[in-house]
């Protein structure tokens, strides 16, 4: 009798959470592959004597978590945001790695043309080194010290260990990718 309870009590919960548009299922750690997830649960019979049955079938999002950044010769991994530009520039980077030419600019960035424009959702925000940041909806901005100043968030570098050594004193070519 207990199994039954349980089944009854897990069809009610995953209805309820149907019918109030809260059926989305999310995996813990995002993948490149959407996995479909199913859930199926089924009771003989309630009070009434009628079969009941609940099934969500959902496919995870394909979300992309962090992208590669080359400066030169080294290779960095940035986590990424979640946010339209964020999406817009990984579509980007599906069909190829993107190149930007970067020019150092007041001593704490580098900022270089995307040659398109991205969706903005920019924000007062004081960065810091390795912060990844749109500007003007079509400049890529890398820091390697501080500003304050109204930007879309994109990612950050994760381990910055080499990071001002790669960038240098002058102008330099960034690539991003998705391997």
């Amino acid at each position: 009798m207990g199994k039954f309870y349980t089944v009854l009590y897990l069809a009610v919960i995953l209805s309820y959470m149907a019918a109030c548009g809260k059926n989305d299922i999310q995996a813990q750690t995002p993948s490149r592959q959407a996995e479909p997830t199913t859930i199926e649960s089924s009771s003989q019979s309630n009070e009434a004597g009628s079969v009941q049955e609940t099934r969500i079938n959902e496919t995870e999002e394909n979300k992309v978590a962090s992208m590669n950044v080359r400066v030169g010769d080294v290779v960095f991994s940035a986590t990424l945001e979640e946010n339209e530009a964020v999406s817009a520039l990984v579509e980007m980077m599906r069909d190829s790695p993107v190149v930007i030419q970067m020019s150092d600019y007041s001593g704490f960035e580098k900022v270089g043309p995307l040659g398109t424009s991205l969706p903005v959702n920019n924000s007062q925000i004081t960065t810091q080194a390795g912060d990844i940041v749109l500007y003007n909806g079509n400049q890529i901005v890398i820091f390697y010290g501080s500003n304050s100043w109204s930007y879309t968030r994109l990612g950050h570098i994760d381990d910055l260990i080499g990071w001002e050594d790669a960038l240098g004193s002058g102008d330099v070519t960034m690539t991003l990718s998705l391997e």
